[in-house]
């Protein structure tokens, strides 16, 4: 193996995920998973099942999580790159705290966490970093030496991450109406999260305004808009906008929610529109109802004509990002100068989430971070100073 592809001082890889449910007996438990400590009835939840019910109670994100990790492993493979990954979620089997447990008896030291949330934001990385110090603590209790477990940067604007919804936005537009096509609008879509949790995203530093969370995703609206500017010489109108929202109605959210931005669009005159999920790596289920179920049907309601791009999914332009992160990280742990490939405004994200970064709404632990009980002090750093 070739120094430039040396992902030591790593020796695995986890795919850390959602997870969702197989088959409509595990709707219900899953939803309990997601949900536990809120006090939800279970009747309540039955009610929301019924979005994974329509879909005969399946979740694609499994599924789709299986390819990304064959995409993973066919990457590195032909790439040299000898890393194993592992695939564990935080809401259903695959569950987290056995793969970890499976990754320290297969005698892995070093692991580095791929989790398939691109932005910063209490759900999309701090809850994945307290899941993973609760794994930590559950094989701590069992009495196994503790992985130093660390956490991929943000890869919102890495290209491999860019380019492939670039190309599936320019597809979409393609494929509207010709007599349309020209005053067509995009709306970029992401979830929608309370508007407290947004303003407290990423650094503190950064706090107040939509925090990091608002400002990451308007800059990869701003690249891929370019991008599409560049390539069929017309500069689309477009606006973020959210869906999937499920908090208390007095609680404020990001707004305005997709299929008010419709009924919006269509008052105005606006002829089409493409919708671009730029917040999800996959097609899992909150794309396929919340877009291609209950948006689709609001345009069709109005008369408008309406198109969803693809997400990233196991695209091999993603799957070799992800091999250039591990590289950047292993090297940069080596003590290595490398180059952080990043595209935009923000730069290339930090490594380790710092204090007051994406905070709690609890003090919780969370690892790979530098408030991380886990971190603070290694075998491996102890290893370090010996030598």
């Amino acid at each position: 193996m070739s120094e430039a592809l040396d992902p030591a001082p790593y020796d695995a890889l986890l795919l850390l995920s959602f997870g969702g449910p197989e088959g409509p007996d595990d709707v219900v438990p899953f939803l309990e998973n997601v949900t536990r400590g809120r006090g939800i009835p279970k009747e309540r939840l039955k009610e929301v099942g019924q979005h994974y019910f329509l879909f005969g109670g399946v979740s694609p994100i499994n599924e789709q999580n299986r390819t990304l990790l064959a995409a993973l492993r066919e990457d590195f493979a032909e790439h040299g790159l000898n890393l194993p990954v592992y695939w564990g979620n935080r809401n259903w089997a695959p569950y987290l705290t056995d793969t970890l447990r499976e990754i320290v008896r297969d005698g892995h030291r070093r692991v580095l966490t791929l989790a398939t949330s691109a932005y910063a934001s209490y759900s999309g990385c701090r809850q994945y970093r307290e899941n993973l110090a609760d794994a930590l603590a559950t094989l701590e209790a069992e009495g196994l030496d503790l992985p130093r477990v660390d956490k991929l940067r943000h890869y919102f604007n890495h290209p491999g991450f860019l380019e492939p919804m670039t190309e599936g936005l320019i597809a979409s537009l393609a494929d509207l109406p010709a007599d349309t096509r020209a005053g067509a609008h995009i709306a970029f879509t992401t979830h929608s999260v309370p508007v407290s949790a947004a303003d407290t995203s990423g650094p503190a530093e950064g706090h107040g305004d939509g925090g990091a969370y608002v400002a990451q995703h308007l800059d990869v609206a701003r690249q891929i808009v370019e991008a599409v500017r560049e390539r069929t010489g017309v500069a689309y109108p477009w606006r973020l906008v959210y869906q999937s929202r499920s908090g208390a109605p007095h609680i404020p959210w990001l707004e305005p929610d997709i299929c008010d931005h419709l009924e919006e669009l269509h008052g105005a005159g606006v002829p089409a529109v493409v919708m671009a999920p730029i917040g999800f790596v996959s097609d899992h289920m909150e794309v396929l109802y919340d877009l291609d179920t209950e948006a689709t049907a609001k345009a069709a309601e109005l008369g408008l004509p309406v198109r969803r791009s693809a997400t990233v999914g196991a695209d091999p332009r993603f799957a070799a990002a992800i091999r250039d992160l591990v590289l950047e990280r292993a090297a940069t742990e080596s003590g290595r100068a490398v180059e952080r490939c990043a595209l935009g405004s923000l730069g290339a994200s930090h490594d380790l989430c710092p204090v007051g970064c994406c905070p709690a709404r609890a003090p919780r632990a969370a690892a790979a971070g530098a408030d991380s009980p886990y971190d603070r002090v290694h075998p491996y750093d102890r290893l370090k100073e010996i030598r």
